[in-house]
């Protein structure tokens, strides 16, 4: 056991505040001034994944700025995140930060990242940004009248900054796993032979899958890995930010596309195919007009198909993990439970 995991692993919520604080005053006091001092300090999440903290830097001068610090957690024992087989292609929080700010540079919504934070005895890795107003639950974004002026253009939207990440040039890039469509597709077939339970929608769908590989598009570009509603952060006047590049990648840019598209992230709108409150066609057209060159609307089905497939599997790891005692958490059963409506999802699909 580290130094650091040591000494966290038993510290309360109080404890591990009063530790990241001193950590953060000293962080932004290089970055804004010294005698910057952190104010607010609040934790906005406990997943076993990561933690996102909310506070104010005040510096000198009198500014207050609203910040945001992802990190990993600090407790020595986490359970399997709920990623599941997408912890394969998990990137560090130094990479995610630099993604963010590489896209921003190209031109997609992003927070601009301030500063990183190294682990240590006080901390784990972690990186600060701006914090963004704006809505990022998805069933509100596709729900609630406010954003119904936002929902007219948001698709379009989305289409461009799809665009824009997936020009971000290849040498810029840190180091990233290389999943072409064949190995990506594997992953979760090996994941499906795992399980002792029969699903016989999800080997039908994983055979459809194969026999058609070649619709996967030939480019090979930086992919988000979970563009969808629920990662974005929006506002009355349209979207505001792309968050999460927890899953970044090189790959079949489609992959996006396809993800942004499947029905679970529609939240009831299922008429408005993407996230719930826009037309593929529209997305499409963005896409075209941020130089993203033509899109191959069977290109984006086929990941549409293999983002259901993915959904499915996803929940039957946190079903799997509440049934066997390794994820024992009513949240892990409840995800569980949906393997089953992805799994007509993915029937639907492919009829």
């Amino acid at each position: 056991m580290s130094d650091r995991t040591a000494s966290t692993a038993g510290a309360t919520l109080e404890q591990q505040a009063a530790l990241l604080r001193v950590v953060l005053e000293d962080e932004a006091g290089r970055q804004f001034g010294q005698g910057t001092e952190i104010h607010k300090l609040q934790k906005m999440s406990a997943g076993a994944s990561r933690e996102t903290w909310a506070f104010e830097a005040a510096t000198p001068g009198g500014a207050r700025l609203p910040l945001i610090l992802k990190r990993d957690p600090m407790q020595a024992d986490q359970p399997e995140g709920a990623a599941g087989v997408d912890s394969v292609l998990g990137v560090d929080r130094w990479t995610e930060g630099r993604l963010m700010e590489l896209a921003r540079d190209g031109g997609v919504p992003e927070p601009r990242v301030h500063f990183f934070l190294d682990a240590g005895e006080r901390t784990s890795a972690g990186f600060v940004m701006d914090r963004i107003d704006g809505e990022t639950l998805g069933r509100r974004i596709a729900r609630d009248e406010r954003f119904a002026d936002a929902r007219k253009t948001l698709a379009h939207q989305c289409g461009q900054a799809a665009a824009r990440l997936h020009a971000v040039p290849r040498d810029d890039l840190p180091p990233l796993k290389d999943l072409p469509p064949r190995p990506h597709l594997q992953l979760y077939r090996d994941t499906l032979d795992s399980f002792d339970y029969p699903h016989p929608g999800f080997e039908y769908g994983l055979h459809w899958l194969e026999e058609r590989i070649e619709l996967a598009g030939a480019r090979h570009t930086l992919v988000h890995g979970d563009f969808r509603n629920g990662n974005l952060i929006v506002g009355p006047d349209g979207l505001r930010a792309v968050l999460d590049w927890e899953l970044g990648h090189l790959g079949d840019p489609m992959c996006d596309l396809g993800w942004i598209c499947v029905k679970s992230w529609r939240y009831g709108h299922v008429q408005h195919p993407v996230g719930g409150f826009g037309a593929r066609e529209d997305m499409f057209a963005g896409y075209e007009d941020a130089g993203g060159g033509p899109v191959d609307p069977k290109a984006v089905h086929y990941w549409e198909v293999f983002g259901a497939m993915r959904w499915g599997v996803m929940c039957m790891i946190f079903a799997f993990g509440h049934l066997t005692g390794r994820q024992r958490s009513v949240e892990a059963a409840t995800i569980g439970r949906r393997a089953a409506e992805a799994e007509y999802d993915l029937l639907e699909l492919v009829d």
